[in-house]
C-alpha cells in the first residue's frame, strides 16, 4: 500500500495518556478493527501486540514505545503506543518529538489524573495537535461530562464534544453522531449499525448540537459567516473548522467509548483521518547547519533528512528508529550523521509491527521505520545526505533522580556487565551509569525506582547475569543561598617551557528561580579578551558538577566575571578554563550552600474509612498535602513528598489500606531539603 501513496493519506500519531486509562488495549482495538491482526489481545492475559516485552506481560504496564501500523479508508496509520507511568516519561517524550498528531485517551470515572497532565504538557511543548477519548464508559461511575469538565478545568483547552453517549455505565450501548445527526449502535460482537437518533435523546442532541455549533462558530471565521447567514453550521463546515481547530490547537475535540467493550472504535479512526494532520499539514521541520537555520519540508523529492528517536538491540541486530522527514532512503545507501559528522550506512529498511519487522527497499518523507546498519548512531541523531546536511535538535533526556549501587555476584561476569550497561543505556539515554569517586562502586541512576526495577531485570534477563543491587539513593543538588563578591582567583604554573597564567574576579550569587546556571561578563576595556571569557565559562560549568556539602551537582547560581588579567605570553584558554574551575569552587566554599532534594507530587487513591491513617503516614513522610476531593466512597488526596520518602511506599499504602488503596507520582522538581 505504501509505495505510491501520497503523503495526505498518512497520520503518525501516539496514544498518550495517565497509567490503565487503556492505551495499550485501545491500540489492540484499533489494530483489530483496521484487520491488521484477527484476534483481540488482553493485557490481563498478556496477549498485546504492543506490549511484548516479557516485563511488560508480567507487570501489565506499557513499558517501552512500541510502533505499529494500520490501513483505514485508503490512509496509513503509523501508530506508537507510549508508556504512562512517570518513570518512563522520557520514552513519551522522544515519540512526542516525531508524532504528527496524538490521541490524549482519559478515564471517563477518574477524568484528568496527574500523569495525564504531564504527557498533555509534553504535547503542548512540541505542538502536537490532538483529540481527546474518554475511555471506559461503561464502568461504574462513568461521566462524561464530568470528564470532560475536568479536562477543562485542569488542562485549559477549549473542549468539543462531538458525540452523545446512549446508555449510561454498564448499559453503555452507543453514542449519537452530533456532526451527522445519527446514531451508532454496538452489537455485542461488536458490529456496527447506523440509524436515527433515539427519540428519548433527541432534544438533549439538538441542544448539544447548538453548543457545539456556537463553540465551534466563536473560534472559526467561516463557521461564524454561516451561523450568522442560517443560524446553523452544516455538517461539512462543522468538520472543517474542527479540523482546523484541532491543527491550531485552538479546540480540542472530544469523543467516548469503550475500548475493552470494543465500542467507539470506528468513529475515533474516522476523526483521526478526518481531524489529525498528514505529514504535509505540519510546518517543516527545522534544523540547522554551521550557524544557517535550515528547513526541511515533507517533500520526496527534497534531500534525505530524518531523526533517530529510539534505539533497540534486538536478536536481529542493532535497530536503529527513524522518522523520515524529507526525502527517500535506499537500502545500502550511505548517510551522513550530523552530530558526530561521520558516515553510517542503511543495510536493511525494516517496516515494523511492534516486535515484528517486514524488510522494504525504500524509505520516504512520512515513513516512521527501522534500520539496521548504523552502529554509532544513538537517540537524537540527525541522519542526512552529506551534500545537504542538517542538525535537528535532540529530544531533551530528563535528569536522573534515583540511583543504586550494582555489582556482579562473579567477578567473572564483570565484564558482561559492562557490555550490558552499555547496551542499557545505549537504548534508555536517561537511564546513565557513573562510578562513584569515593567507593569505587557502580551507580545505575535513572527516572524513578521502577525505572532502576525494570533496567535491572532487563539486565538479568536479557543478558544472563546475575547482579547485586544496593538500597535506592536519590539524586540530591546543592545551591546557593548566598554568594560572595569580589572573589579574585590567580591561576600560575610555571613547570618549563610555556607556563599557565590566567587572574580572574568573580561575583556569585543565587540566579532567579527556574535558571540552573547563569555566566554573564561586566569585563570593560578589555581586561580579559573575549575567547577567554568564554574560557572562564566553560571552566565555572565544569566546576558545578560537585558542590562543597557533599560532591552533588550544584544548580541556580549566577556568576559575574567583574575583572582580570592576562601575561602577554602564559595566558590562555586552557589557563582561563582552569581558573574558571578552581576560582569558582573556591567561591562556592566561601559561600553558604544548601542541599536540594527532590520532590515528587503524589496523588493517593484510598477508601473514605482509610483517610485518616494515609494522611498521618504522609504527615510522618514529611509531604504536604493540597487538596483532596470525593468521589463514589473514594478520596483522592494530592500532596507533595520528598523522593527519598516514597521508597516502599506501595507496600505500606497496601497494608494501611487492605490492598484497595493505590497512588501514582509525578516529579514536581527540587525543595531545600531539612538541615
Amino acid at each position: 500500500m505504501r509505495a505510491n501513496q501520497p503523503l495526505t493519506t498518512i497520520r503518525n500519531l501516539g496514544i498518550l495518556a495517565h497509567v490503565d486509562a487503556g492505551k495499550t488495549t485501545l491500540t489492540e482495538r484499533v489494530l483489530y478493527a483496521t484487520g491488521t491482526t484477527h484476534k483481540r489481545g488482553e493485557v490481563h492475559d498478556g496477549t498485546t501486540v504492543t506490549d511484548f516485552d516479557s516485563q511488560e506481560r508480567d507487570r501489565g504496564i506499557t513499558i517501552f514505545a512500541a510502533a505499529v501500523s494500520c490501513a483505514w479508508d485508503g490512509h496509513q496509520i503509523n501508530l506508537i503506543d507510549t508508556p504512562g507511568h512517570v518513570d518512563f516519561a522520557d520514552e513519551v517524550e522522544r515519540s512526542l518529538r516525531v508524532l504528527d498528531g496524538a490521541i490524549a485517551v482519559f478515564d471517563a470515572v477518574a477524568g484528568v489524573e496527574p500523569q495525564s497532565e504531564s504527557v498533555w504538557r509534553q504535547a503542548d511543548r512540541h505542538g502536537v495537535p490532538r483529540f481527546a477519548f474518554v475511555n471506559k464508559m461503561d464502568r461504574v461511575g462513568a461521566d462524561l461530562d464530568a470528564a470532560v469538565e475536568s479536562i477543562r478545568e485542569r488542562l485549559h483547552p477549549a473542549p468539543m464534544v462531538v458525540q452523545l453517549p446512549i446508555g449510561r455505565e454498564h448499559e453503555f450501548a452507543g453514542v449519537v453522531d452530533l456532526i451527522q445527526m445519527r446514531a451508532l449502535l454496538w452489537s455485542a460482537d461488536g458490529g456496527v449499525e447506523e440509524g436515527p437518533v433515539p427519540d428519548a435523546l433527541l432534544d438533549e442532541a439538538r441542544l448539544r448540537r447548538r453548543a457545539l455549533e456556537e463553540a465551534v462558530a466563536e473560534r472559526h471565521s467561516t463557521a461564524l459567516e454561516e451561523f450568522c447567514e442560517r443560524q446553523e453550521v452544516s455538517a461539512p463546515t462543522l468538520a472543517l473548522a474542527l479540523r482546523e481547530l484541532t491543527h491550531s490547537g485552538e479546540g480540542l475535540v472530544v469523543l467516548c467509548g469503550s475500548a475493552y467493550r470494543n465500542r467507539g472504535i470506528e468513529p475515533l479512526l474516522a476523526a483521526v483521518i478526518a481531524y489529525l494532520p498528514s505529514p504535509v499539514d505540519v510546518p517543516p521541520v527545522r534544523g540547522a547547519w554551521a550557524d544557517e537555520e535550515q528547513e526541511r519540508p515533507a517533500d520526496l523529492d527534497a534531500p534525505f533528512s530524518a531523526l533517530a528517536f529510539k534505539v533497540v538491540v534486538a536478536p536481529t541486530g542493532r535497530l536503529t528508529f527513524l522518522r523520515v522527514y524529507s526525502g527517500t532512503v535506499h537500502k545500502g545507501a550511505e548517510v551522513f550523521d550530523a552530530a558526530t559528522r561521520k558516515s553510517e550506512r542503511i543495510s536493511r529498511i525494516l517496516r515494523v509491527q511492534a516486535d515484528r519487522h517486514t524488510e522494504v527497499e525504500r524509505a520516504v518523507a512520512g515513513d516512521i521505520v527501522a534500520v539496521v546498519g548504523p552502529k554509532n548512531a544513538r537517540a537524537g541523531a540527525s541522519l542526512c545526505v552529506r551534500s545537504a546536511p542538517v542538525l535537528f535538535e535532540p529530544p531533551v533526556v530528563a535528569d536522573p533522580v534515583v540511583s543504586v549501587a550494582i555489582e556482579t555476584r562473579s567477578a567473572a561476569d564483570t565484564d558482561r556487565l559492562a557490555t550490558a550497561l552499555l547496551r542499557t543505556t545505549d537504548e534508555d539515554p536517561s537511564l546513565v551509569v557513573r562510578t562513584d569517586s569515593e567507593t569505587g562502586q557502580t551507580l545505575l541512576s535513572g527516572l524513578g525506582e521502577l525505572h532502576l526495577e525494570v533496567a535491572v531485570e532487563k539486565i538479568r534477563r536479557t543478558y544472563g547475569v546475575e547482579i547485586s543491587v544496593g538500597r535506592p539513593r536519590v539524586a540530591y543538588r546543592e545551591t546557593v543561598l548566598s554568594g560572595v563578591s569580589g572573589l579574585e582567583y590567580k591561576h600560575v604554573k610555571q613547570d618549563g617551557g610555556s607556563g599557565q597564567f590566567a587572574r580572574i574576579v568573580l561575583d556569585v550569587e543565587p540566579a532567579e528561580e527556574g535558571a540552573e546556571f547563569v555566566f554573564q561578563s561586566a569585563i570593560v576595556g578589555g581586561a580579559v579578551p573575549r575567547e577567554f571569557v568564554r574560557a572562564v565559562e566553560t571552566g565555572c560549568r565544569d566546576a558545578l558538577s560537585e558542590g562543597p556539602l557533599g560532591g552533588h551537582p550544584v544548580t541556580g547560581v549566577r556568576v559575574t566575571l567583574i575583572d582580570g588579567a592576562t601575561h602577554v605570553k602564559d595566558s590562555s584558554e586552557l589557563a582561563f578554563r582552569t581558573a574558571g574551575r578552581l576560582g569558582l569552587r573556591e567561591a562556592l566554599r566561601a559561600s553558604k550552600m544548601a542541599l536540594l532534594e527532590p520532590v515528587s507530587e503524589v496523588a493517593v487513591t484510598v477508601p473514605e474509612d482509610a483517610m485518616g491513617s494515609v494522611l498521618g503516614d504522609l504527615a510522618m513522610r514529611r509531604g504536604q498535602v493540597s487538596a483532596s476531593t470525593s468521589r463514589s466512597g473514594t478520596v483522592t488526596i494530592t500532596a507533595t513528598v520528598p523522593l527519598a520518602e516514597l521508597f516502599g511506599y506501595s507496600d505500606r499504602l497496601r497494608s494501611r489500606t487492605h490492598g484497595r488503596g493505590s497512588f501514582t507520582a509525578k516529579s514536581a522538581g527540587f525543595a531545600l531539603a531539612p538541615r
